[in-house]
């Protein structure tokens, strides 16, 4: 036995350890400080929803309420007509999921996975388009949908996630570049098209993908405000973004308890996908650096 291997290690001095140790407190606390500064807002909103309507305007506000009234979590969506615009934005939402899955997986399959004349191109043109504001096209495309008498309905807010998006394509094309090129080049030699290749092989093997390409188009659609705002003009066809900001400008007055009530409502479904879905999620977005010759 060597003598390094008979040297027994001491513990570090404490003017080594007392610096580090004072280190990952304040590491500790700088967190702690972020993570409540994050949360704040949701505990004020879930103040405010269970408050009564005398408690909401009182000077100084209280954090607390004085009494605690969960009936507003019936009465609010109650009166905002929660469960009709909650059935119309799960149409939409659902609906639009699908389409932006679909086409931006058939899309990123395509320019990845089959070689023809002119694919780096439209791959700069798609990832290009990226960066320009989906604002730009707004008013053309109103113009469009008045000329083909689809204003006041919901093909405006579909139709669009049908003809893919220039960011979930760029994320499916990245992933399809992890997957290596001898699989497809075997399933050819054994009769397989690009449709079998597409369905039997590729969509098992990208499931992180178009999990991750699901939950963004969801939050998007179940979110998305402007669109409703600008095609939709009868109150029955409303989403819950449109259909809560109504009732906030219209009819609220002091009953932001129910607004509240009913935003939380609101934002569960969005935090229950992710929450089921996060595994996928992450590990969507961490294969995107990785690519497969």
């Amino acid at each position: 036995m060597t003598a390094e291997a008979l040297v027994i290690a001491r513990p570090a001095a404490l003017t080594q350890r007392v610096p580090f140790m004072l280190s990952r407190v304040a590491w500790y606390a700088l967190c702690g400080l972020l993570a409540v500064s994050m949360l704040l807002p949701l505990v004020w909103m879930v103040s405010i929803a269970l408050k009564g309507n005398g408690d909401i305007n009182q000077l100084p506000p209280s954090f607390l309420p004085r009494e605690f009234r969960a009936a507003n979590f019936v009465d609010g969506p109650a009166q905002i007509g929660f469960y009709r615009l909650l059935l119309n934005t799960v149409i939409v939402t659902v609906l639009s999921t699908i389409g932006a899955v679909v086409s931006s997986m058939i899309v990123g399959y395509g320019i990845s996975r089959i070689d023809f004349p002119g694919r780096r191109f439209w791959f700069a043109l798609i990832s290009g388009s990226i960066f320009v504001p989906g604002i730009v096209g707004l008013i053309p495309l109103q113009h469009l949908y008045i000329s083909l008498g689809l204003i006041d309905t919901w093909v405006p807010l579909i139709l669009p996630a049908f003809f893919g998006s220039p960011i979930f394509v760029f994320l499916a094309r990245q992933y399809y570049q992890s997957i290596p090129k001898y699989l497809d080049e075997s399933a050819t030699i054994d009769g397989a098209g690009h449709w079998m290749i597409f369905t039997r092989i590729m969509v098992p093997l990208t499931k992180p993908v178009w999990i991750t390409v699901a939950i963004m188009s969801f939050q998007l659609a179940w979110n998305d405000y402007l669109s409703p705002l600008v095609y939709l003009q009868d109150s029955k066809k409303f989403t819950l973004p449109l259909g809560m900001a109504a009732f906030l400008s219209d009819q609220a007055g002091s009953q932001y308890n129910y607004y509240m009530a009913t935003n939380l409502l609101f934002v569960v479904p969005p935090l229950v996908l992710f929450f089921l879905a996060q595994r996928y999620f992450m590990e969507g977005l961490g294969a995107l650096g990785t690519i497969a010759k």
